[in-house]
């Protein structure tokens, strides 16, 4: 046991300066992540702020069964699941499709050019995202001018439950589609280029190029990410949900997110939203532990 624990610290020791580059991301997760996990005894707790948390009488799993038989519980969750499922399907393979036309283009200067172009949004605050999204749908915004050029009617788009999804999922693929090329490239620029020569000379057109050579070398990053992804599907940007819905959207725009702002942030009810959001933090610890065991049957590439 000495004999571990001596090499133990002469590894620390002589890789000092590696661990100290650590130390500040290590204390930011510790601190800001760790520590304020014992506030989830308050959805245990019926939680008194002058009592504070540990010295609140017990409950139980009492706010988990009044979520349970809250009616609005079936439309919050129902709303997470499929703007979350719906987001995945079109969000998740933008970037990838993306990465690799930007790997087709052959002018450099051009490439560049439209790399940098497509990053910025990603730097848009969400607050001035869902700004823009209110001028262009106004009714006087630039989409009514279009419909009402070709003559059609003018729509409140953000009114109307069925569109709201699709601006949603729409303005997020814009926001993110560039910036989520990175990975991708990246995993791209490791691609030996003699491959590409050689599949030429045996005569494989471009598409059989990205088949046969492009794909496989990003089949492990997908895997991944998506693995990610489908992890966090009923984690929703409810930021700008809460941004963008209003009353007449919520049958479609109401998710678990913005419920628990409502219900926790406004009607002051901590320990019933600390419920939904342990409850809910286990629900996607099991999917991504399912999903990670799945693509490791499957793929051989997994998280752990």
């Amino acid at each position: 046991m000495e004999t571990t624990n001596r090499s133990l610290w002469s590894r620390i020791i002589r890789h000092r300066y590696l661990y100290l580059m650590v130390l500040p991301g290590f204390l930011t997760v510790l601190v800001f992540n760790y520590f304020p996990m014992y506030g989830i005894l308050i959805a245990f707790k019926n939680y008194s702020a002058s009592k504070g948390i540990m010295d609140s009488p017990w409950v139980g799993f009492k706010y988990f069964n009044t979520f349970f038989h809250d009616p609005m519980a079936f439309r919050v969750l129902k709303n997470t699941l499929l703007l979350g499922v719906f987001t995945l399907f079109w969000s998740f393979p933008a970037p990838i499709i993306l990465a690799l036309l930007f790997n087709e283009l052959r002018n450099k200067r051009f490439k560049k050019i439209v790399q940098t172009v497509s990053y910025f949004p990603h730097f848009i605050s969400v607050v001035i995202v869902a700004g823009m999204i209110k001028e262009f749908t106004a009714r006087d915004g630039l989409f009514n001018d279009i419909i009402s050029f070709f003559g059609g009617t003018p729509i409140m788009f953000l009114l109307e439950p069925d569109y709201f999804r699709t601006i949603f999922i729409s303005s997020g693929i814009w926001q993110g589609i560039g910036f989520g090329t990175i990975i991708y490239l990246a995993a791209l620029s490791g691609i030996d280029p003699t491959l590409y020569d050689v599949a030429e000379v045996d005569g494989a057109n471009r598409w059989k190029k990205v088949v046969h050579i492009t794909w496989p070398s990003l089949k492990s990053t997908t895997v991944i990410l998506l693995i990610f992804a489908v992890g966090g599907i009923l984690g929703s940007d409810f930021q700008k949900i809460i941004l963008l819905y209003s009353p007449e959207t919520y049958s479609v725009a109401d998710v678990i997110g913005s419920y628990v702002y409502r219900q926790g942030i406004l009607g002051a009810q901590y320990e019933y939203t600390t419920a939904i959001g342990l409850f809910m933090s286990v629900i996607s610890f099991i999917v991504l532990y399912l999903t990670n065991l799945i693509s490791r049957k499957v793929s051989d590439t997994s998280l752990f």
